[in-house]
């Protein structure tokens, strides 16, 4: 088993969740993908038809979502991405208001600094942050 599933899988016990095969399936799908994906791209991979149904996946989306292991991405009228939160790793994403498509920003994320100097002056613990830049990519006609 690819060992950061192992290290998820662990997170998500500790969160209070069961370890179920659809969970490790989704956790490996998710991971394997290597990229934001749908709940219905989720729901149609090999991996998971033969487990479980959409809504079993859309129950555990929501679970992990609220325990901080995914992260839920995306315009709120269209379709939501899921993307996995792993400790220690950051992506930051650009939106398409367009046609909604969802990629990782592939540069040095500004607020670091920043994020470090609220640290400092509140004694927030486990700070972190979410960045989202919305527009319309080059692909889709202005």
């Amino acid at each position: 088993m690819n060992p950061l599933v192992t290290e998820t899988i662990d997170r998500c016990r500790k969160a209070g969740l069961r370890r179920t095969k659809a969970l490790e399936e989704l956790l490996s799908t998710l991971i394997e993908g290597g990229r934001p994906m749908t709940l219905s791209e989720l729901a149609a991979s090999k991996r998971l038809t033969a487990q479980c149904d959409k809504a079993t996946v859309f129950r555990l989306l929501q679970r992990l979502a609220d325990h901080g292991i995914v992260r839920r991405l995306g315009l709120h009228e269209r379709a939501a991405y899921f993307t996995l939160l792993v400790p220690g790793k950051h992506s930051d994403y650009l939106i398409c208001t367009s046609c909604g498509s969802i990629d990782a920003i592939q540069a040095p994320c500004p607020v670091h600094h920043l994020e470090d100097e609220i640290r400092e002056k509140t004694g927030f613990r486990n700070l972190y942050h979410e960045l989202e830049f919305f527009g319309v990519c080059p692909k889709c006609p202005v």
